[in-house]
């Protein structure tokens, strides 16, 4: 139960010895919630940029050209800029706050894939002192700089690349750009970053030949963004740079490959070295980084989640299958004697592509993506799709009849009696959903039994009434799964959810204009984390059947507790309270499972990952309804306090709450709502 809720803790804290990326900005391990920046915001003009920015002042670096001299000198010229286009003075003279410029210059050789890199450090082990040293990728130490004009730098490099350095391949210079800001009253003393990374041929041919496997792009659907050594890389290409085959950790001997150490710390509690006992960890900056509790918040087998078409070799993943990338995850497997591996002993990767192929031929097979495929995703099951056609009688005091078509995807009837599940849920009122005298909780009812129709069509007279005191507009909502056996009869028969989407339908009881549920946070996004929540998110929630946050709110009202804690369950709250798992302040416990353990892996104060435009500002909380909070500071929370103490639930912010909480109602807006000098996007407003 607990692996499956703490669907969030895919914060990737991968602390190694070159790279750190987390949701968090310091080294450690994720900050408390008193660590998370608290000083007020200076939004003067004594920075660069205009106020109305929000202290988006930070800094834009673009490397404009590099070049490898015959006896290999190497330099790069580049420029800063503020957000606003203003160029910056490196030193922080001219312009407020000084900017750190970091390098790193690496090349690909002839007929490989990886980088190796010019600049080198040697890494000597603190740890285990019989370890040998290690020479690691790195950045450049004691280069100079010469301004070219403010903004405008070139960097010559200390190290030079060998005489014999071959000028026909693929040479890229990486940049950090670290825009020091902590004097002028910024959100925090974390610099504001920029990266770069800048391909070119030394002879001046063109580039051909580069690496992009994953984008940053795919990291931050989850990231938000990836963030790594102390905030100075923000972006895959100038990870990769460093991690690679080149790159091993001295004290434990690991690879820092990133396409093993990524692989790994996804995999986390997974991992069969971790589930037979092993911790996967890296000894890193005199500490341990142990990433053998980390679980990914979707099926782990979904290499697309990473892997995205956008990226240059995204297609790697299934078209140049090998023992370093697979073995990484699937780590309990020694190619070299063969153990745990069905086609036996492999010295090299040559015949990988021969069993494991690009493309699956049957589900389940052994090509890598049929390998690899979640079962719910599987195109050999025929999909459910429920519509809601009208709702008729759905006046107080009596029973709406329900007119609904239920068709697979390709648009051929289903027999409703042959499903699974099938559930049709009415809830009211739609402003908040089970209050009041005039609201109805969530009731379920089974129709396939004595539905009418043909065709895919049906009819069906609730057993529930609309309240005799309804107002106002009422949902009513459909849900339908199906337990379906993929290859069946076969080696690899596997019994999976076919779930619908369910889709709900609002209307009005009393003639009055129909008001349809507010959406506050859109499925899409949560997908872009969960891919499924209904399937993926830990062991999946409510057997598969909720994949749609509209269908969530109906259950997850303002007056739903937990039965063992007595603590909220409305939606807002719980979800705000999960996702901030680890910085709570107190525990957040539903049943047995404390929630305390889960970590985010972006940035929280980032309200635009899951809620919509505005939905997450105080003047824009469409609740009314007092929320039910028995296992918390009060017995009931007015709605706005309760959506920002699922987040701040320490006792000064519940008592500020209920010292600006009148008979009149909550006055949060007086200080809260935008424009305001504490308003909720100048208070969660990111460094970024």
């Amino acid at each position: 139960m607990k692996k499956c809720l703490a669907f969030a803790s895919i914060v990737v804290l991968a602390l190694t010895s070159v790279a750190i990326f987390r949701a968090s900005a310091a080294d450690g391990p994720p900050p408390t919630k008193s660590a998370l920046p608290r000083k007020p915001v200076d939004f003067t003009a004594r920075l660069n940029g205009t106020t109305d920015s929000l202290g988006k002042t930070g800094v834009t670096v673009k490397i404009q050209s590099a070049a490898i001299a015959k006896d290999g000198t190497i330099t790069v010229r580049a420029t800063i800029v503020d957000s606003n286009g203003i160029p910056l003075d490196r030193l922080g003279v001219v312009t407020n706050g000084p900017v750190s410029m970091s390098f790193i210059a690496a090349y690909i050789p002839a007929g490989q894939t990886q980088y190796v890199s010019y600049t080198t450090s040697v890494s000597n082990p603190t740890l285990n002192l019989t370890m040998p040293p290690q020479t690691q990728a790195a950045n450049d130490s004691g280069g100079t700089f010469t301004m070219n004009t403010i903004g405008d730098y070139t960097y010559t490099f200390k190290t030079k690349a060998p005489v014999t350095f071959d000028p026909t391949v693929t040479t890229s210079i990486g940049v950090s750009a670290q825009r020091d800001l902590s004097a002028f009253g910024t959100f925090d003393e974390w610099s504001e970053t920029g990266n770069d990374v800048f391909n070119f041929v030394p002879n001046g041919s063109p580039v051909t030949v580069t690496r992009s496997v994953a984008t940053t792009a795919a990291c931050n659907q989850c990231h938000d963004p990836m963030y790594g050594h102390g905030g100075s890389r923000l972006q895959v290409q100038l990870c990769i740079m460093c991690h690679s085959p080149q790159t091993i950790n001295a004290d434990t001997g690991l690879t820092m490959d990133m396409k093993v150490l990524v692989h790994k710390i996804h995999m986390g509690s997974s991992l069969p070295s971790v589930v037979a006992g092993t911790p996967y960890r890296i000894w890193h900056r005199g500490a341990w980084s142990d990433f053998s509790a980390v679980v990914f918040p979707q099926d782990i087998r979904n290499c697309t989640t990473c892997h995205s078409a956008d990226a240059t070799q995204g297609s790697n993943y299934k078209t140049k299958p090998g023992a370093v990338a697979c073995g990484s995850c699937h780590d309990n497997v020694n190619f070299a004697t063969g153990a745990n591996h069905p086609g036996g002993p492999q010295l090299d990767d040559k015949q990988c592509a021969g069993c494991h192929p690009s493309v699956a031929y049957t589900d389940f097979d052994a090509s890598v993506p049929g390998a690899h495929l979640v079962p719910n995703t599987s195109t050999a099951l025929p999909g459910i799709v429920p519509k809601i056609i009208s709702v008729t009688g759905a006046t107080p005091g009596n029973s709406p009849v329900v007119k609904f078509s239920v068709m697979n995807k390709a648009g051929a009837p289903i027999d409703i009696t042959k499903l699974t599940s099938l559930s049709m849920v009415m809830s009211g009122a739609n402003v908040d959903y089970g209050t009041g005298t005039t609201g109805m909780g969530r009731v379920s009812e089974k129709p396939a039994a004595t539905a009418v129709g043909s065709a895919g069509i049906y009819t069906y007279t609730m057993t529930n009434k609309v309240p005799a005191t309804a107002t106002g507009s009422y949902t009513i909502s459909i849900e339908a799964s199906n337990s379906v056996t993929l290859q069946p009869g076969t080696t690899v028969s596997t019994v999976t959810t076919d779930a619908a989407i369910p889709v709900e339908y609002y209307f009005s009881v009393d003639k009055s204009t129909m008001v349809a549920r507010r959406q506050v946070v859109a499925t899409a996004k949560c997908a872009t984390c969960h891919q499924n929540m209904g399937i993926n998110a830990g062991a999946g929630i409510h057997g598969g059947a909720r994949n749609n946050t509209q269908e969530c709110v109906i259950c997850h009202n303002p007056t739903l507790t937990d039965g063992t804690s007595g603590m909220s369950v409305n939606f807002a709250w719980q979800i705000h309270s999960i996702h901030r798992g680890s910085n709570l302040t107190n525990p957040y416990i539903l049943g047995t499972t404390n929630y305390q353990s889960v970590l985010f892996p972006g940035d929280l104060r980032d309200c635009t990952e899951c809620h919509n435009t505005g939905t997450y500002l105080v003047e824009n909380v469409g609740a009314k309804a007092m929320v039910t909070s028995t296992g918390d500071f009060t017995k009931t929370t007015p709605p706005i306090s309760a959506a920002c103490q699922g987040c701040h639930d320490d006792i000064a912010t519940a008592s500020h709450a209920l010292a600006n909480t009148t008979a009149l109602g909550e006055s949060c807006t007086a200080c809260h709502a935008a424009g305001e000098e504490f308003s909720v996007d100048r208070v969660h407003q990111r460094i970024f």
